[in-house]
């Protein structure tokens, strides 16, 4: 069988797979993942983790988003946040409305709390990224950022961020700063080894704990299907 077109392929991998289809391949592989991150966190809680990648369009939003919906269905109380306060798209993929959110928060314009939006996926939440700021990453870098964090703690078992690519601006590297552990999302194929280890050189210069990488898009055949999954 034909190649799916491209379009039918950013369809799909923008879908929540993990609760659409959690007996999929692909549902298991971010169980997987999950399994490994917490076998990261034996003597410690894991209460905050960031999800990045080198660059745009390699999977770091889906990541992140199905990586909160299996921490949900494990029973934890989690909250998805959109820190890509540039190009946010975490309401997409969630069909929710973005009128307010985190930037409202920062700039002391909502609540905290009210602002979280409830899922209709059990134990998730989801607070998007509100307008987008003319300064994102000073408001990442800012005292209410610090004091977001600690009030979400209180709140939540686990604060997953999906932040902007690495490579491109310093947000992924101020939120990884303050946050227990950060994941690194590269395209099987599509990023270049150079790229890959800069990324990795800044998060470890931001002493951000560097939990693993997340190789995307790798293409298994089976019965004539392109099967995209992850893996860690």
């Amino acid at each position: 069988m034909a190649r799916k077109p491209a379009a039918s392929i950013r369809k799909a991998e923008r879908k929540l797979i993990a609760a659409d289809n959690p007996k999929s391949p692909i549902a298991e592989q971010y169980r997987t993942i999950r399994t490994n991150i917490q076998f990261s966190f034996i003597d410690a809680p894991l209460r905050s983790l960031i999800v990045t990648s080198t660059r745009s369009g390699e999977g770091k939003t889906t990541t992140a988003a199905n990586l909160a919906v299996v921490f949900a269905q494990q029973g934890k109380k989690t909250l998805l946040v959109d820190a890509d306060l540039r190009k946010p798209t975490v309401h997409y993929t969630f069909r929710l409305n973005n009128y307010m959110g985190l930037t409202n928060v920062l700039t002391g314009s909502a609540p905290l709390l009210p602002t979280c939006q409830a899922t209709e996926i059990d134990h998730l939440s989801v607070l998007t990224s509100g307008p987008i700021p003319p300064n994102p990453a000073e408001l990442l870098s800012s005292k209410a950022m610090a004091q977001c964090l600690e009030q979400l703690y209180e709140t939540f078992d686990l604060v997953v961020f999906d932040t902007p690519p690495v490579l491109a601006v310093t947000d992924a590297q101020i939120l990884a700063n303050q946050c227990d552990g950060t994941v690194l999302v590269i395209e099987s194929g599509g990023t270049e080894i150079e790229a890959a280890v800069k990324a990795k050189e800044l998060l470890e210069a931001a002493n951000a704990k560097l939990l693993g990488v997340v190789l995307n898009k790798r293409k298994h055949r089976d019965g004539g299907y392109y099967y995209y999954y992850q893996y860690k």
